[in-house]
């Protein structure tokens, strides 16, 4: 199928359109209010970003996605409290983010495990730090261990571990602090295309059953649409927002859709916008750095 055949990637089905305007309903949760990023080093400044002004709602599934130099990694890094903002302000609930905080946990793209503590101890971390007890924060550290399936693994160390598993335990160790914003900042990337779609599909089963609203920084276009409600499109030099693409593929998602004239309609607009940027190939902001889920809140507003 030529492109000129494909459909209008703006023309959303029915059940899909619906969906969209019933989270846009729901609270915001997180809100990037006019963001900018400005790095300044001797004489010489980059700006990273500039005016990124964007809602996100509960439950909502969000990639972002970019040519390198965007600013990705400079915007998750914000929202995670791990970098100040130059103007503008990140608001979680309502509330200003001034560092680091409970409300928002984050999966980064390498392997970020305890190396000295087992894996049930890594997913304890945070359910202790919280004031848990430590028999209770076991507990709860071994439901979600059972949710990815590696509660056979308790005992292991990291190191004993695939990428995939590790990667795993990092995305439970994150979420069982119950925070309200999951931060993915390309957390799959390391991991071949099979363990990737393995994991790509443990994550939205988890979303789909608590209640948590979720951002994922990839390069990959078929990943951003296969996980996301909406994709936002950063252009280069300075970073900003180029186009908020509201994804036209149903719920739950499959791997089947990655061919159907939808997915390909978006995958064939979101390469072409990234071509328009032209080669922006240097990094100006990386190293700048079913499932039985009974201790956790059920969602009442379904994610699918």
């Amino acid at each position: 199928m030529t492109q000129n055949s494909l459909p209008d990637y703006r023309i959303l089905p029915p059940d899909v359109a619906e969906r969209m305007a019933h989270i846009k309903q729901r609270e915001c949760v997180l809100k990037i209010d006019h963001v900018g990023k400005v790095f300044t080093q001797k004489r010489n400044q980059t700006v990273a970003l500039e005016d990124i002004n964007f809602d996100i709602h509960r439950r909502e599934f969000v990639c972002v996605v970019g040519p390198s130099g965007c600013g990705k990694s400079t915007l998750i890094r914000i929202l995670a409290g791990l970098e100040d903002t130059t103007s503008g302000r990140i608001l979680v609930d309502g509330k200003p983010v001034n560092g680091p905080g409970p409300d928002r946990g984050m999966v980064f793209q390498k392997y970020t495990l305890f190396p000295w503590m087992d894996v049930c101890r890594n997913v304890m971390f945070g359910i202790e730090m919280g004031g848990t007890s430590k028999v209770e924060a076991r507990r709860e550290a071994m439901q979600w261990l059972q949710i990815v399936g590696l509660e056979q693994f308790a005992s292991s160390f990291p190191h004993q571990l695939s990428g995939g598993m590790q990667q795993r335990v990092a995305i439970v160790r994150a979420l069982a602090a119950r925070p309200r914003v999951l931060l993915m900042d390309e957390s799959f990337s390391a991991l071949d295309a099979q363990t990737r779609l393995k994991m790509q599909n443990y994550l939205m089963e988890i979303w789909r059953k608590i209640d948590i609203t979720i951002v994922f920084i990839t390069h990959d276009l078929d990943e951003a649409i296969y996980l996301a409600d909406r994709i936002l499109v950063l252009k280069p030099r300075p970073g900003r927002v180029e186009e908020v693409i509201e994804v036209p593929l149903s719920r739950p998602r499959r791997a089947t859709q990655m061919t159907s004239d939808e997915f390909l309609a978006t995958k064939a607009h979101l390469e072409a916008l990234i071509r328009s940027f032209g080669d922006n190939t240097e990094e100006m902001d990386e190293g700048e750095e079913d499932f039985n889920i009974p201790l956790l809140t059920l969602v009442t507003d379904k994610a699918e």
